[in-house]
């Protein structure tokens, strides 16, 4: 076995183990808070001091995260596929 072939082992499993991670985290805590409003839900005007609800979360003050997107894409479309057969 050559340096290069257990390094390339090395980062495949370093990549493996990030990728469960981050999927393991998805599943756990699927919703972040919302940049917007700081996870409040709503907002201030600069100005005259009202308050508004935040348009970006619908004023839940989450959003889902990234993962969490791209889990809900394949699943669409899995599902979209099987209703067609």
């Amino acid at each position: 076995m050559t340096p290069t072939d257990s390094a390339t082992a090395f980062l495949f499993a370093a990549l493996l183990i990030i990728t469960l991670g981050y999927a393991a985290s998805c599943k756990i805590w699927p919703f972040k808070a919302c940049r917007t409003c700081g996870g409040t839900g709503k907002l201030r005007s600069p100005f005259i001091r009202a308050i508004r609800h935040c348009p970006r979360c619908r004023a839940t003050g989450l959003r889902p995260r990234i993962g969490l997107k791209a889990w809900n894409a394949y699943r669409r479309l899995h599902h979209k596929n099987r209703r067609n057969r």
